[in-house]
């Protein structure tokens, strides 16, 4: 039976080459949209490199005080004297990765600007995060102790400062007036994973500033690893217990930092604060977005295959007449809008492939790579669907409710 839909669908696509164009050209364009829309999604929210290990992670990024008295409050990121004297006393965290903003400086070679954005870390950071070193090794606990000045660099940051040379080890780079000699080279990060990407990495005890002032914010984030994801909530659990021993600074009588999973850190800072993570207001803005985004085109389809129905009046009459029962109507056209929402979207992914190759070739964001996966076909899968029953159902239920002697009068 559905072979026969097939045909009568192509039948039908072929016999009215303007509406077909149309359906097409606006499902294709929709799904285009939504695919790739979705492969940045994906790109941001799944597991990237060098942040592997999200399922065993919880991520540190904001201190808020808050004065519920006089309804105001103060937030920022987070201090490096907060993660050393609270949160490195926690038993459930295995390690932890510790980082700062990072700041521009910028160097001049063979009369080129280049901008170089160094951060802070802590040894444990490569142990946490997954960096593929090019060349050389990341500086250990031993080196950060000395206040050695010694960098790891970005292969951009190689490429731009040293030029096309393969070995830099050893060699002298130069930020903010100040020469690091670099002990290892990593593959770059994209611009999407922002709380991890740099051009250079140094010693946070090589900062000008006083990372042990003891303050509650600062400049720094981090990542902490439980040794097994059973132990996330745990830790989660034991990182909330911790926080209320935390003193309340003056004029305040709240304070709050959090440890969330990876999405719920990103929520927080969109659009929650230390008692909200906002999570649920994000997907309900995104959620929304997208059934707008889609509610345009689904009007269109809906008004041209109502359109397609009443020419096909005669033909809906007389197989009534015939006995076919509206039930086998509605589930005939609802098959055929499938069948050209498939069409589209299969055009759509094609056009998807394209544009992901021109976003991916003009470089858009720095060292952002999208891809066609699993995860974005599946998504773009249920969205087909989804298109092409919100556009079929009605045109179908107006079909199943023709009269036989009118349908067949107009013809």
């Amino acid at each position: 039976m559905l072979k026969n839909y097939f045909k009568i669908a192509i039948a039908v696509l072929k016999r009215r080459k303007f509406f077909t164009f149309i359906s097409l050209f606006g499902i294709s364009f929709t799904l285009t949209i939504l695919m790739v829309t979705t492969a940045f999604m994906d790109k941001v929210l799944s597991p990237d490199y060098p942040d592997l290990k999200r399922e065993r992670s919880l991520y540190v990024g904001s201190m808020e005080y808050k004065n519920t008295k006089e309804g105001w409050m103060n937030r920022s990121d987070v201090s490096f004297y907060f993660f050393k004297h609270y949160v490195s006393t926690l038993k459930t965290v295995d390690k932890m990765a510790i980082s700062s903003n990072p700041k521009a400086s910028n160097a001049y070679v063979n009369n080129k600007k280049i901008v170089i954005a160094y951060k802070y870390t802590n040894a444990d950071y490569w142990n946490v995060l997954e960096y593929r070193f090019l060349e050389g090794k990341p500086f250990s606990q031993k080196e950060i102790d000395n206040a050695d000045k010694v960098a790891v660099i970005s292969e951009e940051t190689r490429k731009d400062y040293f030029g096309d040379v393969t070995h830099v080890v050893g060699q002298y780079i130069s930020a903010d007036n100040i020469n690091y000699r670099v002990i290892g080279v990593v593959a770059n990060v994209s611009k999407t994973v922002n709380s991890l990407s740099g051009d250079m990495y140094l010693p946070y005890t090589v900062s000008t500033e006083n990372y042990n002032k003891p303050d509650l914010m600062g400049p720094y984030n981090a990542v902490l690893l439980a040794k097994s994801k059973a132990d996330v909530p745990k830790m989660q659990k034991e990182f909330q217990q911790m926080m209320r021993r935390v003193p309340v600074p003056k004029d305040f009588d709240k304070v709050y930092s959090n440890a969330d999973p990876f999405f719920a850190s990103m929520t927080r800072r969109i659009a929650g604060d230390g008692a909200n993570n906002g999570t649920t207001r994000v997907v309900s803005i995104m959620s929304i977005f997208v059934l707008l985004f889609l509610l345009l085109p689904t009007i269109n389809l809906v008004n041209i295959n109502v359109t397609r129905i009443m020419e096909r009046s005669s033909e809906i009459g007389v197989r009534k007449a015939f006995g076919a029962s509206s039930k086998t109507l509605v589930y005939q056209f609802i098959v055929e809008n499938m069948i050209l929402t498939f069409l589209g979207g299969l055009i759509g992914f094609v056009l998807s492939l394209l544009a992901i190759y021109l976003i991916n070739g003009a470089n858009i964001i720095s060292n952002m790579r999208l891809s066609m996966n699993f995860t974005v076909l599946f998504y773009s899968f249920i969205a087909c669907i989804f298109f092409g029953l919100i556009s079929g159902v009605y045109p179908a239920w107006r079909m199943s409710k023709l009269n036989v002697v009118k349908a067949l009068k107009a013809q």
